[in-house]
Protein backbone atom coordinates (compact mmCIF):
# COMPACT_ATOMS: atom_id res chain seq x y z
CA UNK A 1 0.00 0.00 0.00
CA UNK A 2 2.76 2.65 0.80
CA UNK A 3 4.29 1.81 -2.51
CA UNK A 4 1.40 2.13 -4.20
CA UNK A 5 0.86 6.14 -2.22
CA UNK A 6 4.21 6.67 -2.75
CA UNK A 7 4.01 6.21 -6.58
CA UNK A 8 1.32 8.15 -7.09
CA UNK A 9 2.60 10.74 -5.15
CA UNK A 10 5.40 10.67 -7.24
CA UNK A 11 3.18 10.88 -10.42
CA UNK A 12 1.79 13.89 -9.26
CA UNK A 13 4.94 15.79 -8.33
CA UNK A 14 6.27 15.17 -11.93
CA UNK A 15 3.34 16.27 -13.31
CA UNK A 16 3.57 19.21 -11.61
CA UNK A 17 7.09 19.94 -13.04
CA UNK A 18 6.20 19.28 -16.13
CA UNK A 19 3.32 21.77 -16.24
CA UNK A 20 5.54 23.89 -14.72
CA UNK A 21 8.13 23.72 -17.17
CA UNK A 22 6.39 25.44 -20.33
CA UNK A 23 6.10 28.94 -18.26
CA UNK A 24 8.96 31.78 -17.62
CA UNK A 25 11.45 33.53 -19.59
CA UNK A 26 13.57 32.05 -22.13
CA UNK A 27 17.54 31.94 -22.18
CA UNK A 28 17.97 35.62 -23.78
CA UNK A 29 15.32 37.37 -21.20
CA UNK A 30 14.01 38.61 -23.93
CA UNK A 31 10.39 36.39 -24.62
CA UNK A 32 8.15 35.16 -21.71
CA UNK A 33 6.28 32.02 -22.86
CA UNK A 34 3.26 31.61 -20.02
CA UNK A 35 0.31 29.00 -20.14
CA UNK A 36 1.82 26.78 -22.88
CA UNK A 37 0.48 22.97 -23.51
CA UNK A 38 0.23 21.10 -26.70
CA UNK A 39 -3.21 18.69 -27.14
CA UNK A 40 -2.93 15.22 -26.57
CA UNK A 41 -3.65 13.24 -29.79
CA UNK A 42 -4.68 9.47 -30.88
CA UNK A 43 -3.18 7.29 -32.55
CA UNK A 44 -3.21 7.90 -36.86
CA UNK A 45 -4.04 11.63 -36.39
CA UNK A 46 -1.63 13.52 -38.06
CA UNK A 47 -1.96 16.97 -36.75
CA UNK A 48 -2.10 18.48 -33.51
CA UNK A 49 -2.10 22.27 -31.95
CA UNK A 50 0.08 24.18 -29.64
CA UNK A 51 -1.31 26.84 -27.54
CA UNK A 52 0.99 29.67 -25.38
CA UNK A 53 0.99 33.55 -24.26
CA UNK A 54 3.89 35.22 -25.90
CA UNK A 55 5.47 38.59 -24.58
CA UNK A 56 8.62 40.40 -25.99
CA UNK A 57 10.13 42.76 -23.98
CA UNK A 58 11.11 44.17 -27.90
CA UNK A 59 9.03 44.59 -30.91
CA UNK A 60 9.36 41.48 -32.56
CA UNK A 61 7.96 39.02 -35.05
CA UNK A 62 6.71 35.30 -35.12
CA UNK A 63 8.51 34.67 -37.81
CA UNK A 64 9.00 30.55 -37.65
CA UNK A 65 8.35 27.76 -35.10
CA UNK A 66 9.52 24.09 -35.35
CA UNK A 67 9.13 21.11 -33.31
CA UNK A 68 10.01 17.59 -32.74
CA UNK A 69 6.90 16.51 -32.33
CA UNK A 70 6.19 17.12 -36.24
CA UNK A 71 7.33 17.86 -39.30
CA UNK A 72 6.01 20.84 -39.99
CA UNK A 73 4.29 23.39 -37.48
CA UNK A 74 2.38 26.58 -38.77
CA UNK A 75 1.21 29.40 -37.30
CA UNK A 76 -2.77 29.89 -37.92
CA UNK A 77 -5.71 31.83 -37.30
CA UNK A 78 -9.61 30.27 -37.37
CA UNK A 79 -12.20 32.96 -37.74
CA UNK A 80 -16.13 32.96 -38.23
CA UNK A 81 -17.31 34.39 -41.57
CA UNK A 82 -21.24 34.11 -41.82
CA UNK A 83 -20.72 31.48 -38.66
CA UNK A 84 -18.97 29.34 -40.86
CA UNK A 85 -15.39 28.87 -39.06
CA UNK A 86 -12.40 29.34 -41.22
CA UNK A 87 -8.23 28.60 -40.82
CA UNK A 88 -5.99 30.59 -42.75
CA UNK A 89 -2.10 29.95 -42.30
CA UNK A 90 -0.12 33.58 -40.82
CA UNK A 91 3.43 34.28 -42.13
CA UNK A 92 4.17 35.59 -39.16
CA UNK A 93 2.22 37.04 -36.17
CA UNK A 94 3.98 40.78 -34.89
CA UNK A 95 5.13 40.86 -30.84
CA UNK A 96 5.09 44.78 -30.08
CA UNK A 97 6.87 45.05 -26.87
CA UNK A 98 5.19 44.70 -23.42
CA UNK A 99 2.16 43.06 -25.04
CA UNK A 100 0.68 39.55 -25.05
CA UNK A 101 -0.72 37.86 -28.05
CA UNK A 102 -2.02 34.66 -27.46
CA UNK A 103 -2.73 31.72 -29.10
CA UNK A 104 -5.72 30.07 -28.05
CA UNK A 105 -8.48 27.31 -28.99
CA UNK A 106 -10.44 28.62 -31.44
CA UNK A 107 -8.10 31.45 -32.01
CA UNK A 108 -4.87 31.48 -33.06
CA UNK A 109 -2.94 28.87 -32.84
CA UNK A 110 0.11 26.48 -33.93
CA UNK A 111 -0.36 23.65 -36.34
CA UNK A 112 1.60 20.53 -36.40
CA UNK A 113 1.67 19.03 -39.40
CA UNK A 114 2.18 15.44 -39.93
CA UNK A 115 3.40 14.47 -36.27
CA UNK A 116 5.70 12.11 -35.82
CA UNK A 117 4.02 9.93 -32.94
CA UNK A 118 0.72 10.00 -31.01
CA UNK A 119 0.78 12.64 -28.45
CA UNK A 120 0.30 11.82 -24.87
CA UNK A 121 -0.63 12.85 -21.95
CA UNK A 122 2.32 13.48 -19.71
CA UNK A 123 4.91 14.08 -22.38
CA UNK A 124 6.73 16.79 -23.30
CA UNK A 125 7.43 18.58 -26.47
CA UNK A 126 10.20 21.03 -27.51
CA UNK A 127 9.42 23.96 -29.04
CA UNK A 128 11.50 26.34 -31.29
CA UNK A 129 10.24 30.03 -31.95
CA UNK A 130 12.13 32.37 -33.76
CA UNK A 131 11.81 35.83 -33.73
CA UNK A 132 12.93 38.94 -35.76
CA UNK A 133 13.42 42.08 -34.23
CA UNK A 134 13.00 45.71 -36.37
CA UNK A 135 16.89 45.85 -36.33
CA UNK A 136 16.69 42.61 -38.75
CA UNK A 137 18.19 40.40 -36.25
CA UNK A 138 17.25 37.26 -34.92
CA UNK A 139 16.94 34.55 -31.88
CA UNK A 140 15.40 31.29 -31.61
CA UNK A 141 14.12 30.62 -28.45
CA UNK A 142 13.30 26.86 -27.56
CA UNK A 143 10.76 26.02 -24.67
CA UNK A 144 9.65 22.44 -23.14
CA UNK A 145 5.59 22.52 -23.23
CA UNK A 146 3.10 19.67 -21.46
CA UNK A 147 0.88 17.29 -23.62
CA UNK A 148 -2.63 17.70 -21.87
CA UNK A 149 -6.06 16.76 -22.90
CA UNK A 150 -7.98 20.03 -22.40
CA UNK A 151 -11.54 20.77 -24.04
CA UNK A 152 -12.10 23.32 -26.73
CA UNK A 153 -12.66 25.97 -24.54
CA UNK A 154 -9.51 25.10 -22.40
CA UNK A 155 -11.34 23.12 -19.51
CA UNK A 156 -9.40 19.70 -18.59
CA UNK A 157 -11.52 17.00 -19.99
Amino acid sequence: MRSVIAALTLGVLLGCLALGASAGVTASGTLRVSGAWVSATVPGQSVGAAYMRLRSEQDASLVEIETDASLRAEMHRMTSVNDVMRMRQLEQVELPAGRSESFAPGGRHVMLVDLRRPLKVGENVRITLTLRFRDGRTARETVVVPVLRKAAHGADR
